[in-house]
């Protein structure tokens, strides 16, 4: 039986040049929003944010500390700021915290009790994830990348081109966060950029990887 799945990670690459021409609908792009809404998180308290950017002034902004992005954002049909939630809203006690728990999951107060000391245990004792505020981010933005993976190759499936970003400056993107977009910079950071659109010219090499046997070990 042909694996679709497994044709998807074959077809995706990270496209740097995208053809300007060909646009993505927005039924389409509404999917691959669902992908990453659907993704799995940590006690499932979903710490992103996606930022579509479309406006041209804004991605002309964006161009002059984004290296990494050079040929997409111009390119690009669809190009996405993954924010990460910082320590403000993912500390155990937080009200977004308990938002999530009370408005989203709709937990009883009992459950509540109970989830909220598994988690506060969790980032006081099991990760340590409160020592510093960098901890929480990382711990945070780690997540983020779940939500990536899966938009990129749920497009992928699609026949939906993609590439990830990492190549931008991390201080100037806050401040294009706080004084262009509006938000928040203490309760969200960037995590990663990413685009979509259709590929502009075909992959110049086959995609390589190391074999299984080298990357895996089994423990039987």
């Amino acid at each position: 039986m042909e694996n679709k799945f497994l044709e998807a990670m074959k077809f995706r690459h990270a496209t740097k040049e995208f053809d300007s021409t060909k646009k993505i609908s927005d039924e389409d792009f509404d999917t691959v929003l669902e992908y990453g809404i659907l993704s799995p998180s940590s006690f499932g308290f979903e710490p992103w944010k996606f930022l579509v950017v479309q406006n041209e002034n804004l991605r002309t902004k964006l161009k002059e500390f984004s290296w990494g992005a050079q040929g997409t954002l111009p390119t690009a049909s669809h190009f996405m700021i993954i924010l990460a939630r910082k320590e403000k809203g993912m500390k155990y006690d937080s009200t977004y915290i308990k938002h999530m728990m009370n408005d989203v999951k709709q937990f009883p107060a009992d459950v509540q009790e109970i989830y909220s000391g598994f988690y506060e245990k969790f980032q006081k004792e099991d990760f340590k994830i409160l020592e510093n505020s960098r901890a929480m981010f990382d711990w945070s933005t780690k997540q983020t990348y779940i939500a990536l993976a899966n938009m990129m190759t749920g497009a992928a499936y699609m026949g939906i081109d993609s590439c990830p970003i990492e190549g931008f400056d991390a201080d100037l993107t806050k401040t294009f966060l706080r004084d262009e977009l509006d938000i928040d910079t203490q309760e969200y950071g960037a995590a990663v950029m990413v685009c979509f659109g259709y590929r502009k010219d075909a992959p110049k090499h086959e995609k390589v990887r190391q074999d299984i046997n080298t990357v895996t070990s089994w423990y039987k």
